[in-house]
């Protein structure tokens, strides 16, 4: 099965995804989609090498099929149908893909598995429906809770203070109550942002640089979803 993950970004899909292929103990891949992204980028593209002549560079994607890894096919409703149409083959029992640049058949490793990250904010496309019946299974990643938040912040912030953590994980928690898209992606770079103004010396009370951070990453009306205390 080649599963869809769905939800907010900085909720953790690709993190996901990449610790559930370590743990499975396979290589680990990944391409990020855009809308730019075509079947050739997917698959195979011709490059001009140094002496001018054409070589052909396999994907990522192409480089997990060969190895039996796990690619994670990031933010993947960015791409067109016409690049999901390629992969269409690779994701039922057939296991292969067509290159049309080079003319070539690929076939997968059976351990091949494909992960698509999908932000349910930012759809440039639909996803086709031929798709996402091969997509299976979806699974919602909802925003973490104000112990999980906290324990993710102090993860990426071990230098910062407890009481700092505690405020912007109460924040982050008021935002989410109100289903304000703030992210604890945001969060983090509330912190760094906080500290450094802190490491400056131009501010040296903490809530007065927490309160410019947040603006500064959020904007004012951000700080409606402050705590009254």
């Amino acid at each position: 099965m080649h599963p869809r993950l769905l939800g907010q970004p900085g909720v953790g899909k690709t993190t996901l995804a990449y610790a559930a292929a370590c743990q499975l103990e396979r290589p680990v891949f990944i391409f990020q989609a855009t809308m730019d992204t075509r079947p050739e980028d997917l698959l195979i593209t011709p490059v001009v090498a140094a002496e001018g002549e054409i070589r052909y560079a396999a994907s990522s994607l192409v480089s997990a099929m060969i190895r039996g890894g796990v690619c994670i096919l990031d933010e993947g409703n960015r791409m067109s149908e016409k690049s999901w149409a390629s992969l269409a083959p690779l994701l039922d029992d057939r296991l292969y893909i067509e290159s049309i640049v080079t003319g070539v058949k690929v076939r997968a490793h059976r351990d091949f598995r494909l992960v698509a990250t999908m932000n349910d904010d930012a759809s440039t496309y639909e996803l086709p429906e031929y798709i996402h019946s091969r997509l299976q299974p979806q699974i919602m990643l909802d925003f973490p809770e104000a112990e999980e938040e906290k324990q993710i912040l102090t993860k990426h912030l071990p230098f910062a203070d407890e009481a700092i953590l505690e405020y912007v994980t109460s924040f982050l928690q008021r935002a989410h109550a109100a289903d304000e898209r703030y992210t604890v992606r945001d969060g983090i770079n509330i912190v760094r942002y906080a500290l450094k103004r802190l490491r400056q010396g131009s501010l040296t009370d903490v809530d007065q640089a927490l309160r410019e951070s947040i603006s500064a990453v959020l904007g004012g009306e951000a700080l409606g979803y402050l705590s009254e205390s």
